[in-house]
């Protein structure tokens, strides 16, 4: 059975709660030696218990993954940092990012039909911004509300995305 990036996450989390730190292989190192950037979700029974990611590369995805594995479990601030023993009941998906394309529009209605729930959507505006992976449509699908929730996020007034820069990406997700 191959050695998949969601594996690559737990482990790196097993070994953290021994106080230790896991160095991959060889193989491993080279198999996901594409610098890439990368979310890792971690659920439990269902609810989100922390995600962090990268928005853009800058490293090989096998230490993005590492990376972000331990931020989503113990630096997520929405969240107690993970302890060992939920490790057991924790789900984990790892979203590989493909390269940002600015999503080119002439107003908001354009924008609105340009939008596609298979895209992750980054939302800029001065000094803010905010993401939301494409797996986010699953609980808001309303294009609409979407943007706004991300304007929210952003820190910025839900109307923000009517004059917002707009960029998508595509992920390849991969979950145990």
């Amino acid at each position: 059975m191959p050695f998949t990036l969601t594996n690559l996450a737990r482990k790196t989390l097993e070994f953290s709660f021994e106080g230790k730190r896991f160095i991959p292989d060889d193989k491993i190192k080279k198999e996901f030696n594409v610098k890439k950037a990368c979310f890792v979700t971690l659920t439990k029974n269902g609810n989100l218990r922390g995600c962090v990611g990268s928005i853009f590369a800058k490293q090989e995805l096998w230490k993005d993954v590492q990376q972000n594995a331990l931020h989503s479990a113990f630096d997520d601030s929405r969240f107690f940092p993970l302890k060992k023993e939920e490790l057991k009941e924790i789900k984990i998906e790892v979203s590989v990012l493909s390269d940002m394309k600015r999503l080119e529009h002439k107003n908001e209605n354009d924008l609105l039909k340009k939008l596609a729930h298979n895209m992750g959507i980054l939302l800029k505006k001065g000094f803010y911004e905010a993401t939301f992976l494409p797996q986010v449509w699953e609980q808001i699908p309303d294009k609409t509300e979407f943007l706004e929730q991300l304007s929210l996020k952003a820190g910025l007034n839900k109307d923000a995305w009517k004059t917002a820069e707009i960029l998508f990406y595509t992920v390849r997700a991969e979950e145990e």
